[in-house]
């Protein structure tokens, strides 16, 4: 499946076929595990891969930790690194996108706090063909986790399997992607992606009491609407029927980037093809994460920089 060489496991770079973990550990008999999906961006004329907003990745992860009541915490800048040697040692110079796993290991049971254990792989992930021209979606018949059950805010393994149930009947029923409703009945999100709507000319998305994952590429396209549209995202419950007067309609995550969706439940959005406004976002997201402009530098880590400073020491 991969085409990577290596991963990393508790901070040792490892062939990848080598990368195993117990059955009879937590995470596998009960999913204790939490996960960051990160992007690795190749700028060819910079000859540079960014990794896009590590801080807040890692931020978000620590955060999942201390929910989970993990015995530890793992420092997110020692992730980092480890992330940025996993992607030396590859020696990727393409588009990637890479997973680091804080797992309860051992052989525990279902109360264990530890041991903590750290995975990161990292696979190639070239531009997805529904980016450009968008996807289908419809309303799930399955209800979104709520908050009061499992923390829908944190990037637990667990949860991801409401998530699959969902991908599961959107394929079944021949659409691309699902949305999910939550216990009130408002729009939530997609199996692993944010939405947003324009409608009415304003771009509108559910806020973070709809039992939303707090997305990290989310708070990014609102600053980018604001910076380089000048528009204000309006966060609100939003009403099923409310999807069906929208002008445009666009998944977003680390996954799905800037994803036009084009029909839900068989209703045209717009005109049935991605909107001028999604691809005008699609262009200052893709500039920025890519280093094509100085906007937001802050938000890029370099990984192959670093390698030649202390090559040239």
């Amino acid at each position: 499946m991969s085409r990577a060489k290596y991963l990393s496991l508790n901070g040792k770079i490892i062939p990848w076929n080598e990368g195993t973990v117990h059955v009879f550990s937590p995470v596998v008999k009960y999913g204790a595990g939490l996960f960051e999906g990160l992007r690795g961006y190749w700028n060819d004329d910079k000859k540079e891969m960014f990794l896009f907003r590590v801080k807040e990745h890692m931020d978000r992860l620590a955060f999942g930790q201390r929910v989970m009541r993990y015995e530890r915490i793992v420092d997110g800048d020692t992730l980092a690194e480890q992330c940025i040697a996993l992607i030396r040692a590859n020696e990727f110079k393409e588009a990637i996108h890479l997973r680091v796993m804080v797992y309860v290991d051992g052989d525990g049971e279902m109360g264990a706090p530890g041991p903590v254990s750290v995975a990161i792989t990292a696979v190639p992930r070239p531009l997805p063909k529904q980016v450009i021209d968008g996807t289908t979606a419809h309303i799930s018949s399955w209800q979104r986790i709520s908050d009061v059950s499992i923390p829908a805010r944190v990037k637990s393994n667990a949860n991801y399997q409401n998530s699959r149930l969902a991908v599961l009947q959107s394929k079944a029923d021949g659409y691309g992607a699902p949305i999910l409703l939550n216990s009130r009945g408002k729009v939530s999100e997609g199996p692993g992606m944010c939405f947003f709507m324009i409608r009415n000319g304003k771009p509108v998305t559910p806020s973070v009491s709809n039992d939303i994952l707090e997305s990290v590429t989310r708070a990014t396209l609102m600053d980018l609407f604001h910076e380089s549209l000048d528009l204000e995202v309006t966060e609100r419950d939003v009403d099923r029927t409310e999807l069906y007067d929208a002008e445009e309609a666009f998944f977003c995550g680390t996954g799905w980037e800037v994803t036009p969706i084009t029909s839900i439940d068989k209703i045209a959005v717009g005109n049935g093809k991605p909107g001028a406004l999604t691809q005008k976002l699609q262009k200052v997201y893709f500039d920025v994460v890519l280093g094509k402009t100085n906007v937001h530098s802050e938000w890029r880590t370099p990984v192959y920089a670093g390698a030649k400073s202390k090559a040239a020491e």
